[in-house]
């Protein structure tokens, strides 16, 4: 009898292994899930108010929300070097003081005002920088502490006064354009413009994926040759910066210096980040995200502010929406394992 061969199998345990599709890579995308919440929300609300599906409120809540969605750009970049900035909100007021009493006495020309007062902001994170990367000490300790530098340094200089009479290059960002039948401001442009700008950066350029493997492993990312001093100091003058431009805009949105501003902003900055798929604990989220973040906190407050119901039930609300977004990222974490 004679023995018949088998032939080799070429089947392999990873044979049946597929590259994932388009949709399956868009329905796990992190900013999947924030954007199916921003479009049921503005469904919902076309359906229970007829003044929502219109141009000049959509136009109302990109307004209300480039202040902070500026912040929340910092905020974002701080997050995902695995960090947190409780000071924007106050940077962003004493810059804001700053650049307003300057212009307004006259001390300097407006436009030296503006740039020496989103410097000293940028000074703000670049201390910030120093302190979490040279001590070191945990950022949420320094930021607090600078949190209350800044307020105290904000009511101090501006004597507890309201700036006022303002020169017109300060408020230049806050004066509309038509677009068809609504009116855009210059100032929610230049907020667009600045989330396409760090978009880019941190998805296209070798400085944005250094921020992600930060935020990952600091010490895989020293060994990997990556320069992690250096690079956490710049993201957090990067981020005051930020909060410097975020100064501008809300001057150019009241009319006035106001030391009473930004109290809540940085947590309103932190609540964009996390609705927006960031994760606290570093090195996953995007830019674009925390943009889709802005516009549900935005969304939320003008629709439920336009059904009549009451701002504390706003702010209810919102601190749920956090809750379970955070609350996804850890569940997401965990089955990543």
């Amino acid at each position: 009898m004679t023995a018949t061969s088998t032939p080799p199998s070429t089947s392999s345990p990873y044979a049946e292994l597929k590259a994932p599709t388009t949709a399956r890579r868009l329905l796990t995308a992190p900013t999947t899930g924030p954007l199916a919440a921003l479009l049921l929300a503005c469904a919902f609300f076309s359906f229970s108010t007829e003044q929502f599906l219109t141009g000049g409120n959509f136009s109302l809540i990109v307004q209300q929300v480039m202040v902070v969605g500026t912040l929340a750009i910092g905020q974002t970049l701080i997050i995902l070097t695995a960090g947190i900035d409780l000071s924007c909100g106050a940077v962003m007021a004493f810059g804001s003081i700053m650049i307003a009493k300057m212009a307004a006495e006259g001390s300097l020309p407006p436009l030296v005002a503006i740039a020496l007062g989103i410097g000293v902001c940028g000074g703000f994170g670049l201390l910030n920088g120093l302190l979490v990367q040279k001590i070191p000490l945990p950022p949420f300790i320094v930021t607090l502490g600078m949190l209350n530098v800044a307020f105290a340094l904000t009511h101090i200089y501006s004597e507890e006064q309201t700036v006022t009479n303002l020169p017109g290059p300060l408020t230049a960002l806050g004066e509309t354009f038509p677009l068809g039948n609504t009116d855009i401001t210059y100032g929610s442009l230049v907020t667009i413009a600045l989330f396409l700008l760090l978009a880019y950066a941190l998805s296209s350029t070798g400085w944005g994926r250094h921020v992600y493997a930060l935020g990952n492993s600091q010490e895989a990312a020293r060994l990997n040759g990556i320069r992690t001093s250096r690079l956490t100091i710049g993201v957090y003058t990067v981020a005051g910066l930020l909060y410097g431009l975020a100064a501008l805009l809300l001057i150019s949105r009241t009319g006035v210096g106001d030391p009473q501003a930004g109290q809540t902003d940085n947590l309103d900055s932190i609540t964009a980040v996390v609705l927006g798929g960031t994760s606290l604990f570093g090195g996953r989220g995007s830019v674009l995200g925390t943009f889709i973040g802005v516009l549900i906190v935005g969304v939320f407050r003008n629709g439920l502010q336009l059904m009549g119901v009451a701002s504390i039930y706003q702010t209810l609300i919102t601190g749920v929406l956090v809750i379970l977004a955070v609350t996804v990222d850890q569940i997401s974490r965990k089955k990543a394992r």
